[in-house]
């Protein structure tokens, strides 16, 4: 493990050495989605998407339950003994086309036990029906209720929710809303532009996605919009003034460099941020929790750190 600093920002990067034993679970997998690899397009693939993000292993000691906040639909995460006052939005996966509330309940409710705080994840407008910004106006209507109601508010999400988490918190602070007390994504789309190198570099390494297949998903979530408009991507936004920042990414990810990039773009903007890259990670290696311990550390990681930037605030409560 490395890790290094800037005095532009309070920078550390982490790099996690994958060990023998998930090294064995990973290739595992890969062998039983290699022949799936870039074959899920448009609406018809929601339901095994959906599937496969339930089957993620179940947290202990959560009550699940529908509801809607600021008019958004969507699933409670409550662990036993919660934190009063303080919840974090979760926005889900699923390039913007597929995912439900429903069926990343189990991810994000693993998350929530770590962090000893209650999760709603709202079932945003997905496109080809829905596209841009329909999603972004839903999570800032989820986030705002909770503002409102005197909450303090952390946000997560895991690939195009990690690009809606991190779009949220710009969007907060060019807006002068309150800001999320941090952030913490897993495999970020910060580029709808596509032009990270890992698009190439780790297309063979990559074992769920391919380019052709990414474009498709992007354009039906884009529509005529320019894929470097910041609300869309959030790489290409004015980055300062962002919230604590905590980014998770597997080092086998056709999205390794959205990360990277967007790392060190918040980096210079001065923004206290964190990167950990985990060594022969897929995409979506969280899911793994429970069979690797990659998956535990990093879901363990985003529980300290949100615990840690709660903390932090609880002397600003009124």
């Amino acid at each position: 493990m490395s890790s290094n600093s800037s005095s532009q920002g309070r920078k550390s990067l982490l790099s996690h050495p994958v060990t023998p034993h998930d090294l064995t679970v990973i290739t595992t997998l890969r062998g039983m989605v290699s022949a799936h690899k870039g074959k899920m397009q448009g609406t018809v693939a929601r339901e095994p998407f959906n599937a496969i993000s339930e089957r993620v292993s179940p947290p202990n000691g959560v009550e699940f339950c529908p509801d809607s906040v600021g008019g958004i639909p969507g699933t409670w995460c409550l662990p036993a003994r919660a934190r009063e006052g303080e919840v974090f939005i979760h926005l889900h996966g699923g390039w913007f086309n597929w995912g439900t509330s429903q069926s990343f309940r189990n991810l994000v409710g693993q998350m929530a036990v770590r962090s000893g705080v209650n999760a709603f994840i709202p079932d945003y407008r997905l496109a080809p029906e829905h596209p841009f910004p329909s999603a972004v106006d839903d999570i800032q209507a989820c986030y705002q209720a909770l503002v409102q109601k005197g909450l303090k508010v952390a946000v997560t999400g895991d690939s195009a929710g990690g690009n809606l988490a991190l779009v949220l918190a710009a969007v907060a602070v060019s807006s002068g809303y309150e800001l999320p007390v941090g952030v913490a994504v897993l495999s970020p789309v910060t580029d709808l532009a596509l032009t990270g190198p890992s698009f190439e570099t780790k297309a063979e390494a990559e074992p769920y996605f391919t380019r052709a297949q990414v474009e498709g998903l992007v354009g039906a979530y884009l529509g005529t919009a320019d894929p470097r408009n910041w609300l869309a991507s959030p790489l290409y936004g004015d980055l300062q003034g962002l919230p604590p920042v905590q980014i998770h990414v597997g080092e086998d990810e056709i999205l390794l460099d959205d990360s990277r990039r967007y790392f060190e773009r918040a980096i210079k903007a001065g923004n206290d941020v964190t990167l950990d890259i985990w060594e022969g990670m897929p995409h979506g290696f969280a899911n793994t929790i429970g069979q690797t311990a990659a998956a535990e550390l990093a879901l363990n990681a985003i529980g300290e750190f949100l615990s840690e930037q709660f903390q932090s605030h609880r002397g600003d409560k009124v």
